[in-house]
């Protein structure tokens, strides 16, 4: 009895064209990859449709909806078997919404046997939230490990509030920067640019704007006092062990005793004094200058305002507060109106729209162009590292 051998033969597409079965035309994108978008909402799908006009494709074909008791549901409508997937998701103000939208894709993608999926997320939320506090928790680990669970292979973000949130994750993360985009509106849209200073809002914020005062051949003030609250060294530590209530003749941490054993006296350790907080005041010369207020994120405005009033003070006859990403959260669009602040710059990595409305000072820097880039140069296999030309580690 004869023996079959299987394999080494052709295709059947390549056989005959009528053993195509009616799929003469698949619905697969030439270049072996596909971008899709993964927000329910109109106005978060506005940077993925410049993504893909950019990179000459079509926005994938998936629906996002979420159902009549508020659970998130998706329904890829093309096959994505052996592809590169790439999920541009930005963060409107319903951010859990929108992370429940991305897990929820990307879970869909993966079990249709995609072969990489690579979450585009301009804005990484949660990204506040990189240390502990008290007895708190390090939310943006917990969102790094349920994005790798939910079968993502590669993020591509931007501008990232801690660099060292890549080490939370298992697999790559690119953190492109904004920065060239922001330094170009300063030189072409600031007329007298070169009569600018930089200012940090905080020491904290001063090696960002001293990169962007050494690019643009500009003088630095950092402005002093009253620290961010929410980037407080108080609010570290977990205050351990607890003050004791039975102290008497005093007044140190005691360490308890164990039970069962001989109680022995406390140890009296130093008590951390604690801090006060010194009048805000402008460290460098703004008499007579443009003002550039440089930081990554605008959320609350109340600081950036207050920067702004003591700027006048000191003399600066304008002032710009340049960001990465506005989120421009509660009554920002009309204290910004009502400030001293002449123009708030700020890219699209979130969605804004309703805010620019409610107040024309804020301006918008499309960086669409470089997420393309990204996006092509990873599917192609070729090195990021153009992307990252003379980024230094501080940046």
């Amino acid at each position: 009895m004869p023996i079959r051998r299987f394999g080494g033969h052709k295709s059947l597409a390549s056989l005959s064209p009528k053993l195509s079965y009616g799929y003469t035309k698949m619905n697969i994108s030439k270049s072996g990859y596909r971008v899709f978008s993964a927000n329910s909402s109109t106005a978060s799908t506005e940077l993925a449709k410049r993504i893909t006009e950019r990179l000459g494709v079509e926005l994938g074909k998936s629906v996002v909806f979420q159902e009549g008791n508020r659970e998130t549901k998706v329904d890829v409508k093309e096959s994505v078997r052996g592809q590169d997937i790439f999920i541009i998701q930005t963060i409107p103000r319903d951010v859990n919404t929108a992370i429940m939208e991305l897990l929820i894709m990307a879970y869909a993608l993966k079990t249709s046997c995609a072969k990489n999926i690579i979450g585009v997320i301009p804005y990484f939320p949660y990204s506040k939230q990189c240390k502990m506090r008290k007895r708190g928790s390090i939310v943006c680990k917990l969102l790094a490990s349920m994005l790798a669970k939910a079968g993502l292979t590669h993020i591509i973000t931007m501008d990232l509030h801690q660099k060292e949130i890549q080490g939370f994750f298992t697999f790559p993360v690119d953190n492109l920067r904004a920065s060239p985009f922001l330094i170009q509106y300063i030189q072409e849209e600031i007329p007298d640019y070169r009569n600018a200073v930089i200012v940090a809002k905080s020491p904290s914020s001063a090696k960002r704007a001293q990169s962007y005062a050494e690019r643009l051949r500009l003088g630095l003030a950092v402005l002093h006092g009253e620290a961010h609250h929410s980037e407080s060294d108080m609010a570290d530590g977990r205050q351990s062990p607890p003050l004791s209530r039975t102290s008497t003749g005093h007044t140190g941490l005691e360490l308890p005793s164990p039970r069962h054993q001989i109680p022995f006296p406390g140890i009296a350790l130093p008590i951390m004094m604690a801090k006060e907080k010194p009048p805000i005041s402008v460290v460098g010369d703004v008499g007579g200058r443009i003002a550039i207020i440089i930081d990554d994120i605008i959320d609350d405005v109340e600081d950036f305002v207050a920067a702004a009033e003591i700027l006048k003070e000191r003399g600066a006859y304008k002032i710009y507060i340049m960001a990465t990403h506005g989120l421009l959260s509660a009554e920002a669009p009309r204290l910004i109106e009502e400030s001293a602040i002449d123009e708030v710059v700020v890219t699209n990595t979130v969605p804004h729209e309703i805010q620019k409305l409610q107040c024309p000072k804020i301006k918008t820097v499309d960086v669409s162009m470089i997420l393309a880039e990204a996006i092509r140069r990873i599917h192609n296999g070729e090195s990021m590292a153009y992307l990252f030309r003379n980024i230094a580690v501080d940046d």
